[in-house]
């Protein structure tokens, strides 16, 4: 075989095909490599089944993304390769008929070869095989015809590797526009998954497609994270959760959440939410700091409000893990932190029914509206700090920068006003839950 054609095959091992002349050079040369083209095509045509059988089983042999596919439906890949193999050949000998039918077939093969997950390497390194093999049985079927016509065949070389260069391109564009189609889908679905879980509409029958197409155990430990922006403040995007958040909660962080597992985000008209999974299998109730490091380690942005919820088991309480998130994130403060559910029960129980929070408040600290609001304040302040100092006048007064016996006049008079004794745990347990209703609901 002169060297010249043996160039031309070397482009499939890395090669760059020649440029082809511009047409206005064409030689007489040219015409007779046409023909000499056509009479071999010709015969490439009449022996489709067998060539076609041979480069599936090159495929098989030589391209392991192809093999999964093979062994899957052998019958069909061959009718896929049979399928491109004939429009392409075709082309070789008729370029306006078959040209239209031949880029069609390359940009379906794209297309399907996208959905089944083959790499597109494979893919074009299927076409550019089934190219160099084409090119071979002309080189060989011109050779037996008559020897002296092989030289010919380098006056086409550049235009058969172009047209291959060219398919390659249509594959691969169509490969790119289904798998971001594909990929729309499948984010779209995760997006309606994620939302039926944590609306708690998922089927108990959907759960095992749920977790296999979010990468979750379907039987773990899960706890919701809901974030919010604080009343008046900055607007957070609310296609995105905020960047920090994201980031503070990404594996690899020193968190105590299970390795590898990003938070999965998604976006309520309130608040936006994120599944967190935990440590520990169903039932284990963990360390009990466990949702307090998530929240220690998250950078909220200023006037951001963030409720963790308590931990529960299993894809299926999700829904109920979102609830106590909310219950969560409406004990935040006004201006925004961090409230871990577990640690603030009582502020719990009174968002979770505004209305009798409202009017244990106004039953029990009633009386004190009557006064001057400075001095209604000061009593408010006073009592909040020694509750908080479990009920030490000491330390109250540090807190407040005034004498422990200040302190104790302020509660005694708060007593007088109310009639309740602050020494009496009933009524310690109401003071308590009345001032977290004002302070929470605004009563």
């Amino acid at each position: 075989m002169p060297q010249v054609v043996r160039s031309r095959i070397a482009v499939l091992h890395g090669a760059h095909p020649a440029t082809p002349l511009p047409r206005s050079f064409r030689s007489l040369a040219d015409r007779a490599a046409v023909e000499v083209l056509h009479r071999a095509a010709r015969v490439l045509v009449a022996s489709l089944p067998v060539l076609t059988d041979r480069l599936v089983e090159a495929l098989y042999e030589q391209e392991p993304g192809y093999r999964a596919a093979i062994d899957s439906d052998r019958a069909e890949v061959w009718q896929e390769v049979h399928h491109s193999l004939r429009h392409n050949v075709g082309s070789l000998i008729q370029p306006r008929e078959f040209r239209d039918a031949a880029h069609r077939t390359s940009r379906w093969i794209g297309e399907i070869r996208a959905g089944q997950g083959v790499p597109l390497d494979a893919v074009l390194h299927a076409f550019r095989m089934g190219g160099a093999m084409v090119w071979q049985d002309l080189v060989d079927e011109t050779a037996r015809r008559d020897p002296d016509d092989v030289r010919l065949l380098v006056h086409v070389a550049a235009d058969v590797w172009n047209f291959v260069d060219e398919h390659c391109g249509i594959v691969a564009d169509a490969y790119r526009q289904a798998e971001r189609r594909l990929s729309w889908r499948r984010e779209n679905q995760q997006r309606l998954m994620v939302a039926a879980l944590l609306d708690g509409t998922a089927r108990i029958a959907d759960l095992c497609e749920a977790a296999a197409m979010l990468g979750l155990p379907e039987q773990g430990r899960y706890a919701v994270l809901a974030v919010a922006s604080a009343p008046g403040g900055p607007q957070q995007d609310p296609a995105r959760p905020p960047l920090n958040l994201a980031a503070a909660l990404s594996p690899g962080e020193g968190l105590s959440t299970a390795p590898g597992a990003a938070p999965l985000w998604h976006t309520g008209p309130d608040a936006a939410f994120a599944i967190l999974r935990l440590t520990g299998g169903p039932g284990d109730p963990g360390e009990p700091g466990e949702l307090h490091a998530i929240a220690d380690a998250l950078d909220a942005p200023a006037g951001t409000r963030a409720g963790i919820g308590s931990a529960v088991d299993g894809l299926a309480a999700l829904g109920d893990a979102r609830r106590l998130a909310e219950t969560a994130l409406r004990a935040c403060p006004a201006s925004g932190g961090t409230v871990v559910l577990d640690e603030h029960l009582p502020d719990a129980l009174v968002v979770s029914s505004p209305a009798l929070g409202s009017a244990l408040a106004d039953r029990v600290l009633g009386p004190l509206d009557r006064l001057d609001p400075s001095d209604r304040d000061v009593i408010l302040e006073t009592l909040t700090a020694w509750l908080d100092a479990d009920g030490s006048a000491q330390r109250a007064g540090a807190r407040l920068y005034c004498h422990r016996n200040t302190v104790l006049n302020r509660l005694r008079r708060f007593e007088q006003l109310t009639g309740r004794c602050l020494t009496r745990p009933r009524d310690a347990v109401e003071v308590s839950l009345a001032l977290a209703a004002r302070r929470l609901l605004g009563s």
